[in-house]
């Protein structure tokens, strides 16, 4: 009979294993999952980014209709700006932290962090209604040029992303931490790369690659001007959290390194 099978009671102890796993092959499992998870819609938030933009905002799934469609943009537009703000916060860390279920909620704050930033930069791109309206198009040479400096400026975002701590803003070190069962340790204060030319260089790369683009529309333009005012204002936020982690050293640090802007003064002051 089936009962009788020597093979049961060893199927029945893999079934087990596969829907009740010992908490540390859950516990992998879960880490592995939102690895996963995360990486995949950075990189098709990325992607909806750099097509969104290459058409100046002119194509995207959004498909609401006018007006209504500028208080849906307008919505998209500022949520990822006063989310950012939000959950980069005290409030915004327990909230974090919170988010996730289980004793790895805090472990897991920066990854459940860059998820949402994944989502709402997707959300922003992927589901714009374009306007319909174009004011220029780069050709020959301009475009060239146009695409020469988008690509320098997505280069200097992934430097300065690096120099930043790249486990850090793509929410690695989370999920690293938690695949080993460790606290997660975070990397010092930047000071290094294009952190000793200005304090706040993922910012400005990131509203350099806003202007670099080779088709302009009034869409471009609202997201260009919201975000680039949101890249220069929000650091200051930072900085006073970097101040009250890092004492004088910040201050001091703050002193020698312009803020936004490089200055070769500030450079050879630093140096000396």
């Amino acid at each position: 009979m089936l009962r009788d099978d020597p093979h049961i009671p060893r199927l029945i102890a893999l079934l087990r294993g596969v829907l009740s796993p010992p908490p540390g092959r859950a516990r992998i499992v879960a880490a592995l999952f939102l690895g996963a998870l995360v990486h995949t819609l950075f990189a098709a938030a990325v992607l909806a980014m750099i097509v969104a933009m290459y058409f100046g905002m002119s194509r995207s799934f959004g498909a609401v209709p006018w007006p209504y469609a500028g208080v849906v943009n307008a919505a998209l537009l500022l949520q990822f700006p006063l989310g950012h703000s939000l959950l980069l916060g005290r409030r915004g860390g327990r909230l974090l932290s919170a988010l996730m279920p289980g004793p790895h909620g805090g472990t897991l704050s920066t990854t459940t962090y860059a998820l949402i930033a994944s989502v709402q930069l997707l959300a922003l791109f992927a589901f714009w209604t374009p306007s319909g309206v174009i004011w220029w198009q780069a050709e020959g040479a301009a475009f060239t040029a146009v695409i020469v400096a988008y690509a320098a400026a997505g280069r200097l975002l992934i430097k300065a992303t690096y120099d930043a701590g790249s486990e850090v803003q793509s929410g690695a070190l989370g999920r690293l931490s938690m695949l080993q069962n460790i606290k997660p340790r975070f990397p010092d204060m930047p000071s290094t790369g294009l952190f000793r030319l200005i304090r706040q260089p993922i910012y400005v790369a990131f509203a350099l690659t806003l202007w670099t683009v080779p088709l302009w529309t009034p869409d471009q333009l609202a997201v260009a001007v919201t975000l680039t005012f949101y890249c220069l204002a929000a650091p200051l936020r930072k900085e006073r959290r970097l101040e009250a982690r890092y004492g004088e050293r910040f201050k001091a640090y703050q002193r020698a390194v312009p803020y936004a802007v490089p200055t070769l003064a500030k450079r050879r002051h630093q140096d000396a």
